[in-house]
């Protein structure tokens, strides 16, 4: 579920980020880039738990929850990284060529994005993660009988004295995946960066 709203939040958000970004018209920067802005004070844990509560028990609708306050923190890193690159001399030799709009700003500029988005997404889906599993942890989210670390830590918390390992199992399998998952990250974004140094050599 964490892994599928960061998806989703990067094809939305970039998309945005890149037309706001390649775009020559302020008014359409303006208008694409303003009205998230109103969703960045809600906290997103509030949004996400309404959301919950009115489709309880709904991956799809917890998924597309985390997704949605994702969206404007997404839109403006793409557009902040993908400002000098769309306002580049490549991408004017590129349109006095006639390149179509998706070689352009989805090729040129897209690639240039890619750092910075590698940067982002392991703190990004630790972020995921953490949300998902406080709404499951409320019982707001999926059923009692889901398959899920959170609903695991919230069913057995009470015999927590009892059987410890009930609650702290789920809960290090929480850690360790939030954890490795960024380790994994970092190690990624490390040999993409040593890979144009040593092409250079």
């Amino acid at each position: 579920m964490a892994i599928g709203a960061v998806v989703i939040a990067y094809l939305i958000g970039g998309l945005i980020g890149l037309v706001a970004a390649s775009t020559r018209h302020r008014w359409l920067d303006e208008g694409l880039i303003r009205p998230l802005d109103v969703l960045l004070p809600l906290p997103s844990l509030l949004v996400i738990s309404v959301v919950a509560v009115g489709w309880r028990a709904s991956a799809l609708a917890i998924t597309l929850a985390v997704a949605l306050v994702n969206v404007p923190t997404v839109t403006r890193l793409v557009r902040a990284a993908a400002l000098d690159a769309a306002s580049s001399p490549v991408v004017e030799a590129l349109r006095m060529q006639r390149a179509s709009w998706i070689n352009i700003h989805l090729g040129y500029v897209g690639r240039s994005v890619l750092g910075p988005v590698a940067a982002d997404l392991g703190t990004r889906i630790t972020l995921a993660v953490f949300l998902v599993a406080s709404v499951n942890f409320l019982g707001l989210g999926l059923s009692p009988t889901a398959p899920d670390w959170a609903v695991s830590i919230s069913r057995n918390r009470e015999g927590l004295l009892l059987q410890p390992w009930s609650v702290l199992a789920p809960a290090l399998l929480l850690v360790s995946f939030t954890l490795g998952f960024n380790l994994l990250a970092d190690r990624l974004l490390h040999h993409t960066r040593r890979r144009p140094v040593e092409a250079t050599r």
